[in-house]
């Protein structure tokens, strides 16, 4: 059975929940390989059967099919969501955060050909993969999983990104969790985190117009306010819940 959410500014669409998805591994590696990797990586070497990866991408990438939403809900109300956006000419993936008095979502960034980011810092991406709050009803709860959903939008000067460092150790475990294969999680982790042309050198500041942190990547939309419009009182429960 499918369960549709209703999330502006989707109001033409009726996303369908993809979080049953959480529980196979080859959804974990599409998703990372889809924005931060390649393709034609031989996906045997992570665990995952090349058949089952094939038939993920399809799904995913389908534009017969309605947008699929994963849902990581965290303090005060809020919600970050990846977004699968398909149509004939292209694929998007929108990643957004929203809460259901704002009548705006705050955009953390996209994949896809005119892809925009960086959208989380590290210390952000870190307090939102630690777990659900108490009372949720939708989303993913597991902190692996709330990691790994939105690690493509990290973006982070400060992010301790070298080999023994302990963003590779914490992303490592998560894909050891997810069930991806402990021998290769390690070198995975390093890569996902120090991409080849991505220079995750983005430096976070908060600004006396919003208690909300914004970045000097030129790409991102965080380069204003997160939401921007939300109400002053709204800001600061954004703000409180991100750090």
């Amino acid at each position: 059975m499918t369960t549709t959410v209703r999330i502006p500014p989707y109001s033409d669409d009726d996303l369908v929940a993809g979080e049953h998805l959480a529980g196979d591994p080859a959804f974990w590696l599409a998703h990372l390989l889809i924005t931060l990797g390649t393709l034609d990586e031989d996906v045997t070497e992570y665990g995952v059967a090349a058949s089952r990866f094939e038939e993920l991408l399809e799904r995913l990438g389908d534009p017969e099919q309605p947008p699929t939403v994963l849902r990581v809900p965290f303090a005060g109300g809020h919600q970050a969501c990846a977004v699968y956006v398909n149509d004939e000419d292209e694929s998007n993936i929108d990643f957004i955060v929203q809460h259901p008095a704002w009548s705006r979502v705050g955009w953390l960034g996209q994949h896809g050909p005119h892809g925009s980011g960086d959208g989380l810092s590290w210390r952000e991406l870190t307090k939102l993969a630690a777990g659900a709050p108490d009372g949720y009803s939708d989303g993913l709860s597991a902190p692996a999983q709330r990691l790994l959903l939105l690690l493509p939008m990290l973006g982070d000067a400060a992010t301790p990104a070298t080999p023994a460092a302990e963003a590779v150790d914490t992303v490592a475990r998560a894909i050891v969790e997810v069930g991806l294969c402990p021998d290769t999680a390690g070198e995975l982790a390093a890569y996902l985190l120090n991409v080849p042309g991505l220079s995750r050198q983005t430096v976070w500041t908060v600004t006396p117009e919003s208690p909300i942190p914004v970045c000097d990547s030129d790409y991102s939309p965080r380069r204003i306010p997160l939401a921007l419009g939300i109400t002053p009182a709204q800001a600061q429960a954004l703000a409180d819940a991100l750090s």
